[in-house]
């Protein structure tokens, strides 16, 4: 006979996340590190009772983290999971209504970054007793729909628990794609509010200790024929590595494989910092935010080798960067080892680098001298942006790479991703956190919470601009609340340069992107706004210090260093040069207009336009 232990759904729920743990390589890691959450009528008297009774302080199996917005607390376990290499997560759980739609954007930010992340969403009562409930969308072609719907699309595992029977089935099904590499995203079960409650005699087998292997799928021998193939026809290959290369641990492999044969190294967002910025091989940044370096071998390259990269628009430069080459894609992924018409290798990085390896080949000599004097080209100018006098942005970030050695940089959208991966000097593979998947305004100060989470031993600098910060500062409650502490350089450029620099380009005029008063015509073109973006932070509960040139920023990025607390150093840059695009990326023009800029804009556009291809 089973022996069964009678528990609510909720009580479960907690009892079976805390025992679950995932393994790769003989090292075991918590599968859920933590539950960060909000509470209201949807989830307290379930998950949030669950907690309270098994006791949710950080020594406890299943911390609680308390969040000041469930965007944001999604962004925490991104951070979280990315600096753990997908190898650890969190769970966030929120009420029904707007608790659980505001955690949509932050369900897309990890599917498409890749990343596992734990949904918990509150829900309608399962038996419909009371409905329609507070918060409810009452939707007249079902009863069963909720906005918990909305979560669909944008998670890679999505069930709704309407029964306590069905929690086993939906939990397994729930840990299989948050440790699955080639499947994992973000995973969502809906919990209706009455069945977190209702009682059920779980069988005991359930809340064993169970632990999740992470296999390492290596290359299938004809596909590694055929791959081999290619780079013995190859003399000027370039590797574009990605994110997965660091998610599989494959960085030393990478260096050795590059290194025997000659193959300059190339990086996307999300892979910069696989090879150290120095190493003979690296060319640093590629596509529209590329260096110099990487962009112009890229357009002479023969071959192409991704490794763990979704060639998103901005590596492949809306596809007009590649111009000669052929396609060999290493991913554990199918998916996206077939993009490009690309020969495959559907392996683990790093079990393929090691099969790779052995093949006797190297690239052209000359193509292996060319691509280091490219890169030292540029290490030159990097050292140029980096030297001006005053605090434009790329003086900032050179201060702030002299300041945070061994520590980690955080960022995500605006003007500074594109600067930071042309000019950021990554020594190591952890050191550099720019989502920029779905560049999503807000994610840095949360992000940057998780990574610290995750990391407490290493310094944790947040970038964040002033139009990122006024949409998702309120995490510094939160930081401060854990004693998480956080250097956060908070620069201010009164506006949205990224997209203002854009919209002039496409002839819009930079509308709406500074901010500005009205002035006498009516246009947002008055004087600026009287916000103190410094007095905000130091409200909630932050060390403020200012920097008005290299010399004070220099001084208080030091004082923050040495503080125990989490310090927001505020910067006013000016405009001064910065490295331009190297590449192009599609933004569409209007095809007519009755202003000059747009019409200019779109001549340049149509001739941009005719080097795109297909890739076939």
């Amino acid at each position: 006979m089973t022996n069964t232990t009678r528990l609510t759904v909720a009580q479960a729920l907690v009892r079976f996340l805390a025992q679950q743990w995932i393994e790769r390589d003989g090292v075991e890691h918590r599968l859920i590190a933590g539950c960060i959450g909000i509470f209201g009528h949807g989830n307290v008297a379930g998950i949030g009772q669950a907690l309270a009774e098994q006791g949710a302080g950080t020594h406890d199996p299943l911390p609680y983290y308390l969040a000041r917005n469930e965007q944001a607390m999604v962004h925490t376990a991104v951070g979280y999971a990315r600096q753990s290499d997908r190898l650890s997560t969190l769970a966030c759980t929120s009420s029904i209504g707007p608790g659980a739609t505001n955690m949509v954007t932050g369900a897309a930010l990890a599917t498409i970054n890749r990343l596992p992340v734990l949904l918990l969403p509150g829900d309608l009562f399962a038996t419909r007793v009371a409905s329609p409930v507070l918060q409810e969308l009452e939707d007249p072609r079902s009863y069963d729909v909720s906005v918990n719907d909305c979560l669909k699309p944008v998670s890679r595992f999505w069930d709704r628990v309407n029964r306590p029977e069905q929690l086993p089935a939906a939990l397994l099904g729930a840990m299989r794609v948050l440790t699955d590499p080639a499947e994992t995203g973000a995973v969502t079960l809906a919990l209706p509010q009455d069945v977190q409650a209702e009682a059920h005699d779980w069988p005991e087998e359930l809340f064993a200790r169970r632990v999740w292997h992470v296999a390492r799928p290596v290359p299938e021998p004809a596909a590694l024929a055929r791959a081999a193939e290619l780079l013995r026809g190859s003399r000027r290959p370039l590797i574009v590595a990605g994110g997965g290369v660091k998610y599989s641990g494959a960085c030393a492999e990478l260096a050795r494989f590059a290194g025997r044969h000659g193959v300059p190294v190339a990086e996307t967002q999300a892979g910069k910092g696989a090879l150290p910025y120095d190493h003979p091989c690296a060319v640093g940044a590629i596509g529209h935010t590329g260096t110099r370096a990487a962009d112009t071998l890229a357009r002479e390259a023969d071959l192409v080798i991704g490794i763990g990269t979704r060639y998103s628009d901005f590596t492949t430069a809306s596809r007009t960067l590649f111009r000669q080459a052929g396609f060999l894609n290493v991913n554990v992924a199918a998916f996206d080892a077939a993009k490009h018409a690309a020969e495959t290798l559907v392996a683990d990085a790093r079990e393929a680098l090691k099969a790779l390896g052995d093949v006797d080949w190297r690239a052209d000599p000359g193509w292996t001298s060319r691509a280091a004097e490219l890169a030292a080209g540029w290490q030159a100018e990097t050292d140029r942006f980096y030297g001006g006098t005053e605090l434009t942005q790329p003086v900032v970030l050179g201060v702030l790479n002299e300041v945070a050695a061994g520590g980690v940089v955080v960022n995500a959208a605006g003007s500074m991703p594109g600067d930071l991966h042309r000019l950021w000097r990554a020594s190591d593979p952890g050191q550099y956190h720019v989502e920029y998947g779905y560049s999503c305004m807000g994610y840095e100060i949360a992000g940057g919470l998780g990574v610290k989470l995750a990391a407490p031993e290493r310094e944790v600098f947040v970038l964040v601009g002033d139009g990122s910060y006024l949409m998702m500062a309120q995490e510094i409650a939160t930081a401060v609340q854990e004693g998480v502490k956080l250097v956060i350089v908070l620069v201010d450029n009164q506006g949205f340069a990224s997209i203002g620099a854009l919209s002039e380009s496409v002839g819009a005029l930079r509308l709406g992107t500074a901010y500005r008063k009205r002035g006498p015509d009516g246009r947002l073109d008055g004087e600026r706004l009287p916000v103190d973006l410094a007095a905000n932070a130091a409200s909630l509960g932050a060390d403020v210090l200012t920097a008005a040139d290299p010399q004070t920023l220099r001084a208080a990025l030091a004082k923050a260093v040495a503080s125990p607390r989490t310090t927001v150093v505020y910067v006013e840059t000016v405009p001064g040069p910065a490295p331009a695009a190297e590449a192009w990326w599609d933004v569409p023009v209007a095809e007519v207009s009755g202003l000059a800029e747009a019409r200019a804009a779109r001549e340049r556009y149509d001739e941009a336009k005719r080097d795109q291809r297909p890739y076939l």
